[in-house]
């Protein structure tokens, strides 16, 4: 392995002078920067990063603790979140709690269980001397995953902290379904279904807040009856379609994809054409989207946007790890990304007759 002291040797000059230019603090000609460069390019030079962050109390190593990373939204927000720790020179350990291959969707609120699994990774973490935490939920609500004397800079990752110290950064959930309730009233709906997920879960909310409020600005009745809570499965649209068919709507806004792929099988059972007799709208933009017929027009939602995001933060709050000049908050900063519509062949103009 090259090191440090090869490199000086082979351009005739002090490591000092090498580490200098490395760290960008040379006080020297740019010949001789040019040259160490140029030999540390040749000998395949890599600083020893976990050495240097011993010697300034700093591993620049971050842990992500994911609740499951087979949760279709992981993957792509850890990859972001990896790119962009990288560029900064920060190595990156995952810890996956796995909640959901353990108990599916039976522990949400069961606060025991969550910290059997949760506290002897937060144990894990401070003993490996990172130096900052983020947490990937697999689905966004308020999280206590953090006490307020948790001892390590922490940011909140798709999903809303309790801490005025932690920062979250979310999906745009009421903006992102107000603009595509939009689009289907430009195309001429009046009577929007609206096909959600569990009634208390924060997405539904957000998206059943911003149909609503499309409605309201076209001058359009809210009708309760329009609107179905599912349990975002597939068997859930379905049964959501077989709902509101009968009251006469024109098209059905599926919060998930999964429950899209639900609604067009109760469709196709019915002998109702998407796009034609019907318009459907998703909501995710997973590749099962791309696939129906007539592809499905839906919502991408803006993982990688969201990993870099959480990379920056937890990367500027290293930087200020003391809190200096930086004002008290009372409460958690929230940033929310935006969705992009994909527009595809579902959402046809409207066939009133």
């Amino acid at each position: 392995m090259v090191t440090l002291k090869d490199v000086a040797e082979k351009c005739g000059v002090s490591a000092t002078t090498v580490s200098n230019v490395i760290n960008g603090k040379a006080k020297t000609s740019e010949q001789t920067r040019k040259r160490i460069m140029k030999v540390i390019k040749e000998t395949g030079y890599k600083p020893n990063v976990m050495a240097k962050g011993l010697r300034v109390k700093k591993s620049r190593t971050i842990a992500i603790i994911a609740e499951d990373i087979a949760q279709f939204t992981s993957p792509p927000i850890i990859e972001s979140i990896m790119a962009n720790c990288e560029k900064e020179d920060y190595r990156v350990i995952v810890h996956n709690l796995r909640l959901y291959d353990r108990w599916k969707d039976t522990w949400y609120g069961q606060e025991e269980e969550y910290h059997s699994v949760l506290d002897p990774v937060l144990g894990d973490v401070v003993a490996e001397q990172v130096d900052g935490v983020i947490y990937l939920a697999g689905h966004a609500r308020i999280i206590k995953a953090f006490g307020d004397d948790f001892m390590l800079p922490a940011v909140m990752c798709y999903a809303y902290s309790n801490s005025p110290k932690i920062p979250s950064v979310v999906i745009d959930d009421e903006k992102s379904a107000y603009e595509m309730v939009q689009y289907m009233i430009r195309m001429g709906h009046n009577s929007i279904g609206f096909v959600g997920g569990r009634r208390e879960n924060i997405h539904t909310a957000q998206r059943l807040s911003g149909y609503q409020r499309a409605m309201f600005e076209n001058g359009l009745l809210f009708d309760p009856k329009l609107v179905y809570y599912g349990d975002w499965s597939r068997e859930s649209g379905y049964q959501g379609a077989k709902a509101l068919i009968p009251q006469g709507v024109t098209a059905l806004f599926g919060i998930s994809d999964q429950m899209s792929g639900g609604i067009y099988d109760y469709l196709e059972e019915n002998n109702i054409i998407v796009g034609k007799d019907l318009s459907v709208a998703g909501f995710d933009n997973e590749s099962i989207s791309s696939f129906f017929r007539p592809q499905l027009t839906t919502t991408e939602l803006p993982l990688g946007e969201i990993g870099r995001l959480s990379a920056k933060l937890i990367l500027e709050k290293l930087e200020d790890a003391e809190g200096e000049n930086r004002p008290e908050v009372q409460e958690p900063e929230v940033i929310k990304v935006p969705c992009t519509m994909v527009i595809r062949k579902s959402v046809t103009e409207a066939n009133i007759k």
